[in-house]
């Protein structure tokens, strides 16, 4: 009988051991979460923001704007910081590296060109400046290159011409503070203004550190994106009445493609087309009598989109914003149609866009055909007035801002290119400072969620996402305080993709609501059953041990 109580404890005490050295750490790591590695410390470094943002200017003087003796001081270096300090975990530092020479011989050729429009053209063949630098020419108070009454020329590349008259009796420190004066608001519109980088920060700072006229810019444009889709849409309401026809493919290729091939650093585009027949506007126009035309006003416009979006479609296989241009034909019994704004006065391009959506544009076609004419009627759509417009629209819903120079500046057009070089660099500014903010902010948000929900799996491949996403914008800021504009945009690019993988990744949702009452109502009944024999046996043979203790101690006693 005690062999085989002796048999029972040693059972007992076997399976337990093994239940506990064995089944609870084999249960615990076959159960745990799985957690990848992740550079916490490093992103916590990325929610205080410290930017360093570097241009390089180059100062040219032309022949008459220096004395000999300050042409032999040159060429000279000086190095000009901005620092602003926009909230407790932002800072902005401007480094303005600037390179003070005298024009060489063919430079001073391109310099006697009839306008300056042809300068412009002959200094950019002479060099091509680097993206995100500003080349400003220095010419004499005499020179005619200039429209009398302007003071500053800005070329479609990064050049810019500027009249200034040689004080006699100065040293040279003194005309290169006095053309600084001169430089900066030249460099501060064709690169970059300090309410341009607090609105490309809006998703990180007070919106009231952000000027009203910087922030209806953002609030217009598209935020950043890997890519857009760009859809052109003829409405035709009355197909019966008018067989409109309109060359959109050729159209796109010579107005709209030479603006996407330039800017296709900054995304990815791809353009379709549609038409669109019996789509009615939302609202009905009025008829004004003095005018003997029908109207709408800028209040209504508001409620044309809904109804005509419903019809335009959407590219389900893309996650890109689409931005919507719309050409509306009005029907014979609503022409002519016009668009007033707030003042009741008559918009000249009877178009208007909406932020972050796209523009529509009305085409009256009633004067090109007569009252008698029999219907259906031959129509063929003016695409260079159409696409005028829409070209306008799209510049600014992709951020290409309206620039307000000073009094005194003569800003060039972007002709059949779209948009000058300068403009670009202004919005590669933007957008790199825009993604670097946006891809920090995704990050640490994303890892306060992991450190506060410990129930969430982070796998091997969210791990390498994040770590891709620090890596890129570390390089960013790096670029940024090198002047590297391209390679700052680039890396601005990869980190904000890189980010938005790592946070929208589904697996993250797997046990992210799996509550803990959920786990006992599953673990009870499977341990239950098997850990109440064990520790009845447990505590029957701790019993049986103090009844022998018990025993001893009354024998000797």
């Amino acid at each position: 009988m005690d062999l085989e109580k002796q048999r029972g404890r040693h059972a007992a005490l076997a399976i337990a051991a093994v239940v506990v050295i064995v089944g609870i750490p084999l249960w615990w790591r076959t159960t745990e979460t799985y957690r990848a590695w992740l550079p916490m410390s490093q992103i916590r470094e990325l929610d205080s923001l410290r930017l360093c943002l570097t241009v390089e200017v180059e100062v040219v003087f032309a022949q008459g704007t220096l004395t000999s003796d300050q042409q032999k001081k040159l060429p000279l270096n000086q190095v000009r910081e901005q620092e602003h300090n926009v909230d407790t975990e932002t800072d902005l530092k401007y480094r303005y590296e600037t390179k003070y020479r005298t024009a060489t011989i063919m430079e001073e050729d391109a310099l006697n060109q009839p306008s300056a429009a042809e300068a412009d053209t002959s200094l950019h063949i002479l060099s091509e400046s680097a993206c995100g630098s500003v080349v400003v020419y220095v010419l004499p108070e005499s020179s005619t290159l200039l429209p009398e009454g302007v003071r500053v020329y800005v070329g479609l590349k990064r050049t810019a011409l500027v009249k200034f008259e040689l004080r006699a009796g100065e040293g040279l420190n003194e005309v290169l503070s006095a053309i600084d004066a001169e430089v900066e608001p030249v460099v501060q519109t064709m690169s970059f203004g300090h309410q341009d980088i607090i609105a490309a920060l809006s998703n990180r700072i007070r919106l009231a550190k952000v000027s009203k006229e910087s922030l209806v810019d953002s609030m217009r444009a598209f935020k950043s994106s890997p890519g857009y889709e760009i859809t052109f849409s003829l409405l035709n309401p009355s197909p019966q009445s008018h067989k409109v026809q309109w060359d959109i493919e050729g159209a796109v290729q010579q107005y709209i493609q030479p603006l996407l091939d330039k800017m296709a650093a900054v995304s990815n585009f791809s353009v379709d087309s549609q038409i669109l027949y019996y789509a009615v506007l939302g609202v009905n126009p009025r008829f004004d009598k003095t005018a003997l035309a029908y109207t709408l006003s800028a209040d209504s416009l508001a409620h044309v989109i809904n109804p005509v979006e419903a019809r335009l479609g959407s590219n389900a296989a893309s996650s890109n914003p689409v931005l919507n241009f719309l050409l509306y034909v009005p029907d014979p019994q609503h022409s002519p149609l016009f668009i007033r704004d707030h003042r009741g006065q008559g918009v000249s391009s009877n178009a208007f866009h909406s932020p972050r959506w796209g523009g529509i544009m009305v085409y009256n076609v009633n004067d090109m055909y007569d009252k008698d004419t029999s219907f259906p009627v031959d129509l063929n759509i003016d695409m260079s007035k159409v696409m005028g417009v829409f070209l306008a629209q799209l510049r600014l819903l992709l951020g290409v801002q309206q620039v307000h120079p000073p009094k005194g500046f003569e800003l060039q057009g972007p002709g059949s290119a779209g948009v000058a070089d300068w403009e670009l660099d202004r919005l590669l500014w933007s957008r790199s400072v825009e993604n670097v903010a946006t891809a920090s902010a995704t990050i640490t948000s994303l890892s306060q969620l992991l450190d506060e929900i410990g129930n969430i799996v982070i796998n091997d491949n969210i791990a390498q996402e994040v770590l891709s996403t620090v890596t890129s914008i570390q390089a960013a800021i790096a670029e940024l305080e090198a002047g590297n504009l391209a390679f700052a945009l680039q890396y601005s690019r990869e980190a904000i993709l890189a980010s938005e993988c790592a946070f929208f990744d589904p697996s993250l949702l797997h046990l992210l609501y799996f509550p803990d009452d959920q786990k006992f109502a599953i673990y009870i009944p499977l341990f239950l059953p098997m850990c109440v024999p064990i520790l009845l046996s447990l505590l029957k043979i701790v019993s049986e041990v103090r009844q022998k203790r018990a025993e001893k101690r009354a024998k000797k006693e």
